[in-house]
């Protein structure tokens, strides 16, 4: 009679998991058909485990080529990107060095543009001078009413009335020219009436006789001292014959005078002098920037 119990050989090793341990308890045959069932499954494990090892290589070849698929418009999208910033930064390189040289230009034309300035600025001070010393033996007569017609023999006596009136001699000889200015607006009748005389002595001993009268007398010059017998009342003015900067640096000094209290603000030889008082120094107008740094002194 067959032995049902029969033990398996000692050196084979047998192992069981749990799965076929509850299939032992489960099952009435012997213990060899136990082992047979246990081999199969194992068996079947070890295929399903190999066809699912297959299954994730397969998709991660399919990911591999997946991604090299979407990667390789990138990479070439990246190429372009690169190449595009290389060319920004090779332009930008360039504008560089070309605003360098623009920079140094720009530093050579302010230079030259400063000699430039300081040159013409030379170059009007001369020519101011040169003006002032033409005009040094002349004075103008300003706001004076104009006759129709009017000639130059009626100007000359109407001046020689005016030396008569503040107590200068004066001969005929001693006028080199005399005229009227003409207006730039025609509707500007009393335009100012220039005297050249021959001697700068002359118009400034005429100047100080004019100041002096006008000191002394209530009523100031006016139109009927030069013999005129309509508009005599019409008030009139002597003075230097400046030039324009001259007529607009003593505009600017009689403001200064005004505003910062100058006792003294006058005209000599076509110069522009003021002063602060009797103990203060003279001081020579000979710009504008001038005329505004007294006025920010305190």
């Amino acid at each position: 009679m067959p032995n049902l119990m029969r033990s398996p050989p000692l050196n084979k090793s047998v192992s069981f998991s749990e799965t076929d341990m509850d299939k032992v308890g489960q099952f009435s045959g012997s213990l060899e058909d136990v082992i047979n069932i246990t081999q199969r499954d194992n068996k079947r494990r070890r295929i399903t485990d190999e066809c699912m090892d297959s299954t994730s290589t397969d998709l991660r070849t399919i990911v591999r080529e997946e991604l090299c698929n979407i990667m390789k418009p990138l990479q070439q999208e990246i190429k372009e990107i690169k190449d595009f910033n290389k060319q920004i930064q090779n332009s930008m390189d360039f504008l560089v060095e070309q605003n360098k040289e623009y920079q140094t230009k720009i530093n050579e034309l302010e230079v030259q543009s400063k000699k430039n300035r300081d040159y013409i600025n030379i170059l009007e001070s001369k020519l101011e001078d040169i003006l002032i010393a033409s005009r040094k033996t002349n004075f103008e007569i300003k706001n004076v009413p104009k006759m129709n017609p009017e000639t130059k023999q009626d100007l000359i006596e109407n001046v020689t009335n005016l030396f008569k009136t503040v107590d200068c001699s004066l001969r005929n000889c001693d006028i080199k020219d005399i005229y009227r200015v003409r207006g730039n607006h025609p509707e500007k009748k009393n335009t100012p009436i220039i005297v050249e005389t021959n001697s700068a002595i002359l118009k400034a001993e005429f100047l100080k006789k004019v100041k002096f009268f006008n000191m002394k007398h209530q009523n100031k010059l006016c139109a009927k001292h030069m013999g005129y017998k309509t508009q005599e009342d019409t008030p009139i003015f002597v003075s230097e014959h400046l030039t324009a900067k001259g007529t607009r640096l003593h505009f600017l000094a009689r403001d200064l005078a005004k505003s910062k209290s100058y006792k003294f603000c006058w005209t000599a030889y076509g110069k522009v002098f003021v002063r602060k008082d009797e103990n203060s120094p003279i001081i020579n107008i000979r710009t504008e920037e001038q005329v505004q740094g007294l006025f920010q002194d305190k």
